[in-house]
């Protein structure tokens, strides 16, 4: 990852978003937000409505849920990215049977060469159970796969638990 990195981890709604955009500041330049999720359901969709008013207008924001290489590889050394979140990217590459070492390869290498500052918000799933189903495990075994793959590049790594941050690297 760039000079710039910080990766942000924590479980499910632990506040690790909101720590993440708490990192950035309209006034220092450009602020991209490379979204991830895809909304196909209401409950999705109110999610992705919290997250993008919590962020406001100073966003200018990227769909990505497959390509986050190519919106990282358009990012200047005077940007600012939030990249939310490499868990969702992970699950639609899951889902749409991408050969995914290729695209973590992918993503971490376009991550390296970024010259943006960049944030990369991500889940830990790693403290549960091992999940009853394969698809469950395959997920739990990559998802784990890409955070060491991140943390190892990242500059600076942050778990947040409970809306409290932790600093890790």
């Amino acid at each position: 990852m760039s000079s710039r990195s910080t990766l942000v981890l924590g479980g499910a709604a632990s506040g690790k978003s909101a720590y993440a955009e708490s990192l950035f500041d309209a006034r220092t330049g450009p602020l991209t937000y490379i979204a991830t999720a895809q909304a196909y359901d209401a409950e999705m969709e109110a999610k992705i409505r919290i997250h993008t008013d919590r962020r406001g207008p100073t966003w200018h924001t990227v769909e990505a849920p497959l390509d986050a290489a190519a919106a990282l590889e358009r990012l200047s050394q005077a940007d600012h990215c939030l990249f939310d979140c490499a868990t969702m990217w992970l699950s639609n590459h899951l889902l749409a049977g991408s050969d995914l070492a290729a695209e973590q390869t992918r993503l971490v290498n376009a991550m390296t060469a970024c010259p943006a500052r960049l944030v990369i918000v991500t889940n830990e799933v790693g403290h549960g159970i091992v999940p009853e189903n394969a698809l469950a495990r395959q997920f739990r075994e990559a998802q784990g796969r890409l955070n060491i793959a991140l943390a190892a590049s990242a500059d600076h790594v942050v778990q947040v638990i409970a809306g409290l941050p932790q600093v890790l690297k």
